[in-house]
């Protein structure tokens, strides 16, 4: 796991960059009581700007002066460009031609080049760790022990502001968000339960902890684009066996019905991946106790977000 002290350094590394972000009660009927910690408040609305924050802030600044490149669908994207504009270096990209255009946009803004790929293309960036053409610092946007570390400080922020916290549920795309805060919460609390959480149209992790290595699965793009894959990497794999309690699907249906429900009744505008969480605790997978569910971004193109205010499905 990440070592606490390196959790604890990033803390202090990215004060200036991200924000503490508020836990707050979902006040709804459900089997648990549960809790919101709003990383969709982050300046680049997500969660992500902490690790890419802690990462390049140890980088070697001869290393960081040739320019960043990371992959992303979005939001990590925006957490490394945001650093690269801060910084006055230049940033590319590499996105799934997938990619929601509001994250696009964003990533626009922020000054970066964009180059978009096939989605298949695209996640094998994440293995090789290379790209033709593209030199400097590789920002991987979750198997990197100083991402996760940046993403561990979220784990101490709950543990501060809920210390009576039973279960805290993740999202789960490339496992370095879940594996931060897991790290975090097994050395200071380890009686609390961490959960992945998944959506029923990318959830590899469910069945490889089921048969004990990792497994590819079907893999269908969704609205919530920030989570989900064909298969778990092996180093990830070998953290959430030993650091997370188990993963809990839940139906793209569930999760839009979330989107909506954080939208109506707490006025939380959540992305697919950052609703996950809420859904699996609003159907009881994650007991009923208090559990705290980590609204990862927010990120979400508005005529989705309409189609499920609407009642529907994107």
């Amino acid at each position: 796991m990440i070592p606490l002290a390196e959790i604890r350094a990033a803390r202090d590394r990215i004060a200036g960059a991200a924000l503490r972000t508020p836990l707050v009660r979902l006040e709804v009927e459900a089997p648990a009581e549960i809790w919101l910690k709003l990383e969709n408040l982050q300046p680049i609305g997500s969660f992500k700007i902490r690790g890419a924050s802690n990462r390049m802030s140890l980088a070697p600044r001869e290393e960081i002066a040739r320019g960043v490149w990371t992959a992303s669908a979005g939001n990590m994207a925006q957490g490394v460009a945001w650093n690269a504009k801060r910084l006055g270096v230049p940033c590319t990209v590499v996105v799934p031609d997938t990619a929601p255009e509001t994250k696009r946009a964003a990533i626009q803004r922020l000054g970066a080049r964009i180059i978009a790929v096939p989605f298949a293309e695209w996640f094998e960036v994440f293995r090789t760790r290379t790209y033709p053409g593209l030199d400097g610092l590789f920002v991987h946007a979750f198997s990197d022990a100083a991402v996760m570390a940046g993403n561990g400080t979220i784990g101490l922020e709950i543990l501060e502001d809920l210390p009576a916290v039973d279960a805290i549920v993740i999202p789960y795309g490339g496992g370095g968000l879940a594996a931060g805060i897991a790290s975090a919460v097994r050395q200071l609390a380890p009686r609390i339960l961490c959960y992945a959480a998944e959506v029923d149209t990318a959830a590899p992790l469910a069945p490889s902890l089921a048969a004990g290595e990792p497994r590819a699965t079907a893999h269908r793009v969704s609205f919530v684009d920030g989570i989900g894959g064909p298969f778990v990497f092996p180093e990830m794999f070998a953290l959430a066996r030993d650091l997370l309690a188990g993963s809990l699907v839940s139906p793209l249906v569930e999760v839009a019905a979330a989107v909506r429900l954080l939208a109506e009744r707490a006025r939380v505008v959540a992305e697919g991946a950052g609703a996950t969480p809420v859904a699996a605790a609003l159907s009881g997978k994650a007991g009923t106790g208090r559990v705290v569910c980590v609204v990862s971004g927010g990120n979400i193109d508005t005529a989705k977000l309409a189609t499920i205010l609407s009642g529907g499905v994107p």
